[in-house]
């Protein structure tokens, strides 16, 4: 039996359902674990930080791999792959630096992987949010090549609230992608109008439909993995199920995993562990070459 619908549900019963911290002992410590291996990430594999547009917090942090180099010009033998990840925080908390742990596993596959930072609400607005990361991908697109990035071997990852702003670049569709890994996304803002969530976002409930990716899903796009850790509210798994369906509806090649122990903030991990499904598959498109 599926979760009740949203509407059923009372104000507080939705506070309780899109609060993801109401199923972990911690978030304060759920946090600490982000930081740490980031910490940890940043010190062995200096990123580079690059800003792709004027405004506060649009900048993003790049991640090379160490490859062969053609020797008579110095620059590098062959595109590789990029791996670029929209952190979670409810569009509100975290940063690029907090993103940082992904990357070690896609290094040492010879890809590159980008964490994507973004303007924070209350200062800025939903929409605002969006069109930056919008601009960030369409950025990394456009200057790839000067990275020795391949442009047609772009993966875009999210979590949380990372995985909607992933949704809403895909559902652009201005930026060619190779794939898409989603994990624990809100696809269908409306539920969040009536809750705390909405009070640094101030969305109206027309606002917040426009905003919502699973209106807008109309035509097939490219491959979209599509996970959620065992330890979710219902009605996070609920949409991330519902988003999964409208995508396959579609046309859209589409894999869904629940990520066995793992909750909402910690199944974050598993994006580019290979010995998980979805990191596995996550992993797997980096290395396949496009025909």
């Amino acid at each position: 039996m599926g979760a009740p619908s949203w509407q059923s549900l009372s104000v507080a019963e939705l506070e309780r359902e899109y609060t993801p911290s109401s199923m972990v002992a911690s978030l304060a410590a759920e946090l600490r674990v982000y930081a740490a291996a980031s910490a940890r990430t940043q010190a062995a594999h200096p990123p580079i930080e690059l800003r792709y547009g004027p405004g506060p917090g649009e900048l993003l942090d790049l991640y090379l791999p160490d490859r062969p180099t053609d020797r008579p010009t110095g620059r590098p033998a062959a595109q590789v792959p990029l791996l670029a990840f929209v952190h979670g925080g409810y569009w509100q908390e975290l940063g690029k630096h907090d993103a940082a742990f992904p990357a070690a596993p896609v290094l040492a596959r010879g890809a590159a992987y980008a964490s994507i930072g973004y303007p924070l609400a209350p200062a800025a607005s939903l929409a605002q949010i969006v069109d930056a990361v919008r601009r960030a991908v369409a950025w990394l697109h456009r200057h790839a090549p000067e990275h020795g990035i391949d442009p047609a071997r772009i993966q875009l990852a999210g979590s949380s609230a990372g995985a909607h702003l992933a949704a809403e670049v895909l559902l652009h569709g201005r930026v060619p992608l190779r794939a898409l890994t989603l994990l624990s996304g809100v696809y269908d803002l409306r539920p969040l109008v009536p809750t705390t969530v909405n009070h640094a976002l101030g969305l109206t409930a027309e606002q917040a439909w426009e905003l919502s990716p699973i209106r807008r899903v109309r035509q097939a796009g490219p491959p979209v993995l599509v996970a959620w850790g065992e330890i979710e509210t219902a009605q996070f798994v609920a949409q991330s199920r519902a988003f999964a369906a409208a995508l396959a509806a579609a046309g859209t090649p589409v894999q869904t995993w629940e990520l066995a122990g793992l909750n909402h903030f910690d199944n974050v991990f598993a994006l580019t562990d290979p010995a998980t499904p979805v990191g596995a598959a996550t992993l797997s498109v980096l290395e396949e070459i496009p025909r």
